[in-house]
């Protein structure tokens, strides 16, 4: 668990932040008090607040989603932190990449295998052309940064994190950003969390509050990967809660994310469309949505619904109405669509192990139906807090060779 204080902040125009509601709000806050709040602040930043995903612990990291667990003792002991138990009946095309124990693995209808090995890396993310795997990966360390005001300074544990990005057979690892932060002789560091690289590949949208965490939220930012420059998109808050959960449309044409908010003493997050060619951004649904995710074609949108029974997997259409819900146990969540249009694979929570799932979809009749919903993990403890991402290559996706708009490719897309 992170930990992080909140350090004192130089006069500025603007408010007074707490943003996590956890105390009060103060320009001077003393390390004792920092440390406790760092406690419940580093735990999932942005998440906590939405009350809705659960801390779901894995061999060595939390996260998770949802009210949900049945909390049953009779749950089956996870597998290793070595291993991942795939169900090979159920077969489908193209990788999946998620992460279990600290590290990245990757998954076929054949097998899985672990990527890393560093036990501290998470969310990751194939590029568009899945020539590459982004995540994020943790550095420990310790140093001494101000609390009290600038006067005196106190050590602290700080896990910086860092944007990475590998290979799909394990090679090429490349450290495109550090989370460190540094005031004089002073360290400290910035998040880095939920890297999506653009489809053009030459950016990645992080939820950061870099460069200088003293001056930010966790909010959206670009990282261009040739100026290796860290921007924000500078894009409304509410209660300065931040956001989360970025997800671009295939054809680059929009960015969706989710603005956090606060509906009394429940969290109300509530997803957005950014597009990049104004630069302006709107609401896409009302409070009770999050973690979207486009289908191939750009005409829908995959996401988690969250409500006070739990979180299960919708379908939205382009102006963000619910047309079909796709799971209805209230432990489903962080879905990914399929390349190929017809899945949609999504984390699931039983008991404290989360597993995943995959739910085959048909629209042969003009409306989303689920035909079957199977096991892709088992007992395997993957980590809650990193969405799972799908790729599969061109030459593999149903009507692949027919030219364009078949298949699932963008190059289909006409929605709005």
């Amino acid at each position: 668990m992170t930990r992080r204080p909140e350090p004192a902040r130089a006069r500025s125009p603007r408010a007074p932040r707490d943003p996590y509601g956890i105390g009060p709000v103060a320009s001077y806050v003393g390390p004792a008090i920092a440390l406790v709040a760092l406690v419940l602040i580093g735990a999932f930043t942005i998440s906590l607040l939405n009350g809705n995903i659960p801390f779901v612990p894995t061999a060595n990291h939390n996260g998770g989603n949802g009210d949900g667990g049945n909390g049953s003792d009779a749950t089956p002991s996870p597998a290793p932190s070595n291993k991942v138990i795939t169900v090979p009946a159920n077969t489908f095309p193209g990788s999946i990449v998620y992460a279990k124990a600290g590290n990245i693995w990757i998954q076929t209808s054949q097998d899985a295998h672990q990527l890393t090995n560093t036990g501290n890396d998470s969310m990751p993310t194939f590029s568009a052309d899945g020539k590459w795997i982004y995540f994020i990966r943790i550095n420990e360390s310790r140093a001494k940064f101000p609390t009290g005001g600038y006067q005196h300074r106190s050590w602290y544990d700080l896990e910086t994190p860092g944007l990475v990005r590998v290979r799909p057979d394990g090679s090429g690892a490349q450290r495109l950003l550090t989370g460190s932060y540094v005031q004089g002789s002073s360290k400290w560091f910035f998040w880095l969390r939920q890297p999506v690289p653009s489809p053009d590949g030459k950016t990645v949208v992080v939820v950061s509050d870099g460069p200088n965490p003293l001056q930010s939220d966790i909010v959206l930012h670009t990282f261009g990967i040739a100026s290796k420059k860290l921007t924000s998109l500078n894009l409304p808050e509410s209660l300065h809660l931040g956001h989360q959960d970025p997800a671009w449309r295939p054809d680059g044409r929009f960015l969706l994310y989710v603005m956090n908010g606060r509906a009394q003493t429940r969290g109300a997050p509530q997803i957005y469309r950014y597009d990049p060619s104004t630069k302006t951004a709107k609401a896409l649904t009302g409070p009770g949505y999050l973690a979207p995710a486009y289908s191939p074609d750009g005409a829908w949108i995959a996401a988690t619904n969250t409500d006070a029974f739990g979180t299960d997997i919708a379908i939205l259409d382009p102006a963000g109405k619910e047309v079909l819900r796709v799971t209805t146990d209230g432990h489903s969540f962080s879905p990914t669509w399929s390349p190929a249009g017809d899945a949609i694979a999504f984390l699931h929570l039983e008991g404290t192990i989360v597993d995943l799932k995959m739910a085959k979809l048909d629209k042969s009749t003009g409306r989303w139906t689920v035909t079957d919903t199977l096991d892709l993990t088992k007992v395997s403890a993957l980590d809650g807090a990193s969405r799972p991402s799908w790729f599969i290559a061109p030459a593999e996706l149903p009507g692949a060779g027919a030219g364009p708009g078949t298949g699932g490719s963008p190059a289909a897309s006409t929605a709005p």
